[in-house]
């Protein structure tokens, strides 16, 4: 079997030709109407972006989804999670000054912003799946009790799953703090010979399990929660992600994604947004140059076909690695094992697949 896909290209030489308009009609051949009734309640789940970071989704083109749900006579809301690292959207206070500092305002996208988490994060609902390593995943209570769900995804890189469409915005960004730990608990940071015990990360460790002991930092990993704080403070960068240790969590994710949406069956539609192609998550406090040029929009009701097309499409442009910092210069065919090259890409849409999510098989059909 085979889904879905629609995709629009940027060119627009009219007046009424574009991208707002494009994202309309993408809704629209996508059939995301046929499944909203009236007053639903409907999370658009997106990223608000790190402050620092310019490349997440611009909030004028999430308006034009909100036009659409408001058309259909459904009740939109901008969502996401607090973040398990401790940077500008860890509480919902935080998140959601965060969110309006980056223009994500009620006077631009015409729908409010509800944190789903709660205030710290504790607001979560258990959504049995019976997986391979989640009997139960723990999902954010505003997003399981909201009717739909649209999820926005900015296509780009990331350094532990390889790349961050669809699936990734479903599994981390739908969990509460409790199951962003899940996720990580196969992979946490290690620090190298490079450590000079300069105390950095001891100091930026959020849950004090990190000491220093003969000239070099010591991790109590048993008590490590993953949040990463310790690697991106490192002014030395001696600290490091267990490479080995990124399959499990690639399928961890997936099973979270699964979980989402498991009680939202024919009731969640997606978009992937293919600007701004930089290497890393928006949840860095920067973005690089990206890595290829700007290509267009996808739309689908299905998440892991949407994903595939989006990689495929990326992988078919001119790449402009050269333009990366210098330990990004791998360049090759597949632009993401080119950007981080201990990361098979590709596993979380096999394993997607594997546990039903969706196919990896598309119709890629272009308005």
């Amino acid at each position: 079997m085979s889904a879905d896909v629609y995709f629009s290209n940027f060119r627009s030489r009219s007046q009424g030709e574009n991208k707002a308009s494009k994202i309309k009609q993408l809704f629209d051949k996508a059939g995301f109407g046929g499944f909203i009734q009236m007053d639903d309640l409907i999370a658009i789940k997106l990223h608000f972006g790190e402050m620092g970071n310019d490349a997440f989704l611009k909030p004028v083109l999430v308006r034009p989804v909100v036009e659409k749900i408001l058309d259909c006579h459904g009740n939109p809301f901008l969502t996401d999670t607090n973040t398990l690292y401790y940077g500008t959207r860890h509480n919902s206070v935080d998140h959601l000054c965060t969110a309006l500092k980056n223009g994500f305002a009620y006077s631009v996208t015409d729908a409010p912003v509800i944190i789903a988490d709660g205030i710290r994060g504790d607001n979560w609902i258990p959504i049995k799946v019976g997986l391979n390593h989640f009997n139960e995943v723990k999902i954010a209570g505003d997003i399981e009790n909201s009717d739909c769900m649209l999820v926005l995804s900015h296509f780009k890189g990331h350094g532990m799953s390889g790349f961050g469409g669809a699936i990734k915005n479903l599994a981390m960004g739908c969990a509460a703090a409790p199951g962003k730990i899940e996720q990580h608990q196969c992979s946490k940071p290690t620090i190298t010979d490079n450590c000079t015990a300069c105390g950095t990360c001891v100091d930026s460790c959020p849950v004090f399990v990190i000491s220093l002991k003969d000239q070099k930092a010591v991790i109590d990993l048993e008590k490590c929660i993953a949040c990463n704080n310790c690697l991106v403070n490192c002014p030395e960068s001696a600290i490091e992600m267990d490479s080995d240790s990124l399959p499990e969590f690639s399928e961890r994710m997936v099973e979270y994604a699964y979980g989402a949406v498991k009680n939202k069956k024919g009731k969640v539609g997606y978009i992937n947004f293919l600007m701004d192609i930089t290497p890393d998550c928006d949840c860095e406090a920067f973005s690089d140059a990206p890595i290829v040029p700007d290509i267009g929009v996808m739309a689908s009701l299905d998440p892991v076909a949407l994903d595939t097309a989006s990689y495929d499409l990326v992988n078919q442009q001119i790449g402009l690695e050269n333009s990366l910092l210098e330990h990004h210069h791998h360049p090759g065919s597949d632009k993401f094992t080119g950007v981080w090259s201990e990361v098979d890409s590709r596993a979380q849409l096999r394993y997607a697949k594997k546990i039903g999510l969706g196919t990896m098989n598309y119709n890629l059909i272009e308005l």
